[in-house]
């Protein structure tokens, strides 16, 4: 059994207004803010430095993800626009404009060639990074309500949306499965295993759900989620569930018997956004505008011998 993240091994401050979303890249040794001051920002978490910073969007960032091999970051938010940066150099490599309300979501396919953006008009787009055109490759539009949240495994998209549906399409068949939650759909998210999603619902419930057949494998309540859009993640072990909450802490349950295996307090009254490691028991969580890097208690590497 793997011991979950307890200690509070860094805090960043990034410096860019409020950290609306935090994501780790896909090997871990990096991760990415986005800003309220229209900013992007790359980190190293261990080293609590600073790499890049990405600016050029329109207005204040809520979602971005790094490509499979860590050359190109994906942007979007309150300027309607799906934005690519080259990590490198930081300039814009491409720049969509085709969404009727803000981006609250993106995520690469595995390829890196498709960006996918889930915005507040009730659609998600896909975007193809290698053509030149302006326009979406495909338009997905059954939801009635804005698309919050989107994650992309292998020849799947899941997309959680306002209307309090998840729907997952399968890219390699063409068809789409879709799960009823009752209520706003936060956070969608594929277990690392690929079989199960974990939903976070508005109203304080996160659901594990059986991919293939729908069912309701586990929920985890405890946690207080009346207003925000709250992340949760299934951890790299698959032992442990993390979810923000508006009570000032991270609430970590055990994936089996659901119940509350620890409370990782934060100055911040609402713990909106966090991201796992996806190779070693670690999250990282931001709340105002700080990041907070948490390890298990045995985490050499980060606390030392």
């Amino acid at each position: 059994m793997s011991k979950c993240p307890t200690v509070r091994a860094k805090t960043i401050d990034c410096k860019q207004g409020a950290v609306r979303a935090v994501r780790y890249n896909v090997d871990g040794n990096y991760c990415i803010t986005c800003g309220s001051d229209k900013t992007v920002k790359l980190w190293n978490p261990l080293k609590n430095s600073l790499l890049k910073t990405y600016s050029g969007t329109g207005n204040e960032v809520l979602g971005a993800a790094s490509s499979s091999d860590n050359s190109q970051i994906a942007a979007g938010g309150a300027d309607r626009a799906c934005t690519v940066f080259d990590v490198e150099t930081g300039k814009q490599l491409r720049r969509w404009r085709t969404h009727g309300a803000q981006v609250n979501a993106v995520a690469f396919n595995e390829e890196s060639s498709v960006v996918f953006s889930g915005s507040m008009d009730c659609t998600m787009q896909a975007f193809d990074c290698r053509s030149r055109s302006e326009k979406p490759i495909q338009i997905f539009n059954e939801s009635t309500d804005g698309v919050i949240s989107i994650d992309v495994n292998g020849h799947e998209i899941v997309a959680g949306s306002a209307d309090g549906n998840y729907r997952i399409y399968s890219v390699r068949d063409g068809n789409m499965t879709l799960d009823y939650m009752g209520d706003t759909v936060n956070s969608v998210s594929f277990t690392p295993d690929g079989n199960c999603l974990l939903a976070g619902v508005i109203g304080g419930i996160v659901r594990l759900m059986d991919k293939s057949s729908g069912k309701l494998l586990a929920s985890y309540t405890g946690h207080l989620n009346k207003e925000y859009k709250l992340d949760c993640r299934v951890l790299q072990s698959i032992e442990h569930v993390a979810t923000g909450s508006e009570d000032r802490f991270v609430y970590v349950y055990s994936l089996l018997d659901s119940h509350i295996v620890s409370k990782l307090e934060h100055p911040s009254k609402v713990i909106h956004s966090l991201t796992a490691h996806p190779k070693k028991e670690r999250l990282i969580t931001a709340a105002g505008q700080l990041i907070y890097l948490w390890v298990a208690d045995d985490d050499v590497e980060v606390l030392g011998e």
